[in-house]
């Protein structure tokens, strides 16, 4: 098969989708923003042809750049793996007649209140929510729903652009924040315990599946400094109870969705009101998940994925042989990292259980709280069983202190 690959350079980790698809006999064709001449020798030699474009968000230069080179040869596949480049590879698959996921498909896997109206209607427990164009719908909508609500961006990726209001100051401030985008989602506060969801769908069914939980939930976690957060690849997926619910729902919302072959990441919450759908991105998680994946499962993830777009199957087994996670460790303020402590102690406790780690040096810049997992310092863990490992992160988060001025 002759598959584009929308920007294979950047982030990190997509060069391991030109990886895969070419490890498993597909002709790789890049489209990326990123000079030849920048490009590493391995990268290159992954690819059969490579175009630059100035964006891959521009739908212009990528059907420039797509009609170019189906004047060369057929091609079968074109897979984007970034939210944000999401719509623009679909609507030029559309334009020009190219398989994969669908304009309404990725409309809907991206506008949140679109999302889970389609959803409700499929039977899919939802939180209430509404699409917004202005202060007067949102503060209609907190009039009948009551407080707390959470506002984020349409079209937002994880927590970017969102917040949580328990007041009318409080959603007048947020309002102020967010007004800089056209239109909002508004949505009601669902209480329990948050995790996700991630799947390889092939032709509209689930062909692997992972299961994973937040501490705490991501909104939290995102806006509270002193928090070491950390998310747990579980290998209890198999155990029933709320496992076959969340795979259950799962199902229901690609199907609903009309998602066909392609990776899936959804969000869900779990508390008194049972299980609740938040959102879903028709495309691989992001922060490193599947390097989790991999590990807990003693297989590559990202081969699973090509196999699935070329071959439409996937020949890899699941071991569940480990749980895995990470968690970040931030600095006590911003400026720049001045050293750590409680780092050998960990060593000395978990080092057979250690994945790898990311240290910045002394002196290096901090990046804010609002980052993310990866944004700072982080350790990566594994242990055959789920609570042992949530303990030993834990301790991590409690040994470790990063210190910054």
């Amino acid at each position: 098969m002759n598959i584009i690959l929308v920007e294979p350079h950047f982030p990190q980790n997509q060069r391991e989708f030109a990886r895969a698809l070419a490890s498993v006999g597909a002709n790789v064709i890049g489209i990326g923003e990123t000079p030849w001449d920048y490009l590493d020798d391995q990268l290159k030699s992954w690819m059969v042809h490579y175009e630059q474009v100035g964006s891959v968000t521009n739908r212009a230069q990528m059907t420039e750049a797509v009609r170019k080179i189906q004047g060369m040869v057929w091609i079968d596949r074109m897979e984007s793996t970034i939210e944000a480049h999401q719509m623009v590879a679909a609507q030029v698959r559309e334009d020009l007649g190219i398989p994969g996921t669908s304009v309404r498909t990725t409309w809907l896997c991206r506008d949140k209140p679109s999302m889970k109206e389609a959803l409700r209607q499929a039977g899919v427990p939802t939180a209430a929510s509404t699409g917004a164009d202005n202060a007067d719908q949102v503060r209609e909508f907190a009039r009948k729903v009551g407080y707390p609500l959470i506002l984020k961006p349409r079209d937002g990726a994880g927590a970017a652009g969102t917040s949580r209001v328990d007041n009318d100051t409080e959603l007048s401030a947020a309002l102020a924040q967010l007004a800089g985008y056209a239109s909002i989602a508004v949505e009601e506060f669902v209480e329990g315990h948050e995790g996700f969801y991630d799947t390889i769908a092939i032709n509209g069914d689930v062909a692997a599946d992972f299961a994973s939980h937040y501490f705490p939930g991501v909104l939290e976690a995102m806006r509270t400094r002193w928090i070491s957060p950390m998310f747990i690849a579980t290998n209890r997926i198999d155990g029933g109870g709320m496992y076959d619910e969340i795979r259950e729902m799962g199902a229901r919302v690609i199907r609903a969705l009309g998602i066909g072959t392609s990776a899936t990441h959804m969000e869900w919450f779990y508390g008194p009101k049972g299980l609740k759908f938040s959102e879903i991105g028709c495309r691989p998680p992001g922060v490193g998940c599947w390097d989790l994946y991999n590990v807990s499962n003693d297989m590559d993830v990202y081969t699973a994925w090509a196999e699935a777009i070329t071959h439409s199957r996937i020949s890899q087994p699941l071991s569940r042989s480990h749980s895995a996670g990470i968690i970040a460790l931030r600095p006590d303020r911003d400026g720049q990292i001045k050293g750590y402590s409680g780092l050998e102690e960990i060593e000395n406790l978990y080092s057979r259980w250690i994945i790898d780690a990311s240290i910045p040096p002394v002196g290096h810049p901090t990046q804010p709280v609002s980052a993310g997992f990866m944004a700072n310092a982080w350790v990566r863990m594994k242990h055959p069983d789920y609570d042992q490992l949530h303990a030993m992160l834990d301790e991590v988060g409690r040994t470790v202190h990063v210190y910054a001025g």
